[in-house]
């Protein structure tokens, strides 16, 4: 028999990719296309749902013909997504009624306040584990019922279909109408204790039931591919951090993995009990895999991280490429007193507070663009211990290891930074594109490929690791320093009484 690979499709924020996997979690083949983003109005962000599916039929070929492999040669193909963007299309023809609403989008800002007022910001978290926001799909799909024409009645019809796009991804592969729980958890509609959607939620949003897709395990064969894999199992979705916590391997309660982008993703393995954040974290679904029961994780969501760089770089000038912010922060030895809360557009977790704006505190003429490149990466440290601080009290348990992933680890001097500030190991894995690898992994489990979540362990290789350097006194001055920043940044924005 011919060699054997698993293709995972990573459809993300700005481009979709394949890679393909062997047996021992190595890279054998990447393709990557990106597509439009649509701004039709301040606020608002769209994608176009067919241009996105059209570019990931021609990555799926061209990852294949790179590297010489024939669709006969993939065991399996897993999904991994942008979590929270909407997407309705009609059953019969397959085309969207409208683009799909992208995560970023703050269109439903007046509807999250309208559900907010009769119960709170909290009005749904017992039930879904989310705070009512902007950020997820539920307001979305409310939106489009109410703002399309005559699409609720066609909804209730039955006659179009909801998805996060791992659902449109799935659809236009298999035809089938499903989705996993880590997505599902995403959209504010599902009960995190049934697993199920919650008819009280679905109620209170005014969704019908009929264009919600079936909600799936992480890990087991939803159909067989059509076109170009014909017959190829589809058989994994998850949402792309909880992709980052299966690819890190964080398989046992109290395994915490951060990926550093544009913004930061930390979350944290709880088990098979969800834990109700009482520090401003989100309590979501790690994975679940065929008929195990479901692992459950906290969430912690940093706005501005990468993107804190590119505004250094592209908005005042004082580096030409990202990667040269380490070089120049590395000509200080320490931040001269300055420190950079980037609020860009208010603060996600562990505050929630869409009031706040950014500021660059404690400014002296002592300050040179030294010490503002190196209080850049420090915020990044400072906002991660801020989630890792609530992760702990959360859990009742300390981290003692961060394992970390994305394009911001290359930073070496970041690393260092972070190891100091939380006072805990840092690693860097040998595979860095751990998105792809988790949905690889939980594809590969369900057909067999893998025996078992040993032997990905197994598979999961260190290639850097930090340690604390910072004396304790330092760490609590400067974090203490950090916090007087942070709170200087509310109350910013004035929202004016309708």
């Amino acid at each position: 028999m011919s060699q054997q690979y698993v293709a995972a499709i990573d459809q993300g924020t700005t481009s979709s990719r394949c890679i393909l996997f062997d047996r021992d979690g190595r890279i054998v083949s990447v393709d990557q296309r990106e597509h439009r983003q649509i701004f039709p109005q301040p606020g608002w962000v769209e994608h176009d749902a067919e241009e996105i599916w059209t570019n990931v039929e021609v990555v799926v070929q061209e990852a294949l013909e790179k590297s010489d492999i024939t669709p006969d040669q993939v065991a399996a193909v897993g999904i991994t997504n942008q979590r929270e963007t909407t997407v309705v299309w009609d059953r019969e023809t397959g085309k969207p009624v409208h683009n799909a609403i992208v995560w970023q989008d703050t269109r439903t800002d007046d509807l999250i306040r309208a559900l907010a007022a009769d119960g709170g910001q909290d009005r749904f978290r017992e039930r879904s584990g989310l705070p009512l926001a902007t950020y997820f799909s539920g307001p979305k799909l409310r939106w489009l019922l109410d703002n399309v024409d005559g699409l609720r009645e066609r909804a209730e019809r039955g006659e179009v279909l909801f998805g996060t796009m791992d659902t449109w991804i799935i659809w236009n592969l298999t035809g089938r109408h499903v989705t996993d729980v880590t997505n599902a958890s995403r959209t504010m509609l599902m009960n995190l204790a049934t697993l199920e959607w919650d008819p009280e939620i679905l109620d209170a949003l005014g969704i019908p039931a009929a264009v919600l897709p079936e909600i799936r395990s992480s890990s087991e064969v939803y159909g067989e591919a059509r076109g170009y894999l014909e017959g190829t199992p589809v058989a994994s979705a998850l949402g792309d951090q909880h992709a980052a916590l299966f690819g890190q391997t964080c398989f046992d309660p109290g395994d915490v993995k951060g990926t550093y982008g544009t913004g930061t993703f930390l979350v944290m393995n709880t088990g098979t009990e969800p834990v109700t954040s009482q520090n401003g974290l989100l309590t979501t679904l790690g994975y679940k895999l065929g008929d195990e029961p479901a692992v459950y994780a906290l969430e912690g969501s940093i706005a501005v991280t990468g993107s804190l760089v590119q505004w250094l770089r592209d908005n005042l000038g004082l580096i030409s490429t990202a990667p040269e912010i380490e070089t120049l922060a590395r000509t200080v030895d320490d931040n001269g007193g300055c420190y950079i809360v980037p609020a860009f557009s208010g603060l996600f977790a562990p505050h929630w507070r869409s009031d706040a704006r950014g500021v660059m505190a404690g400014l002296t003429g002592y300050v040179t663009k030294g010490h503002i490149a190196r209080a850049v990466l420090e915020a990044t440290a400072w906002q991660t211990r801020e989630v890792v601080d609530a992760m702990n009290a959360d859990s009742r348990i300390d981290l003692t290891t961060l394992k970390v992933d994305g394009g911001m680890t290359a930073d070496n001097l970041l690393m260092q930074i972070l190891s100091d500030v939380l006072d805990a190991e840092v690693v860097r894995p040998m595979v860095a594109e751990t998105t792809c690898l988790g949905a690889a992994y939980a594809a590969g489990l369900a057909v067999g490929y893998w025996p078992d979540v040993e032997t990905l362990r197994a598979n999961w290789h260190k290639a850097a690791e930090w340690n604390p350097e910072m004396e304790p006194a330092v760490r609590d001055r400067e974090y203490h320093n950090w916090n007087k920043a942070v709170r200087r940044t509310l109350d910013w924005v004035e929202h004016e009484e309708a």
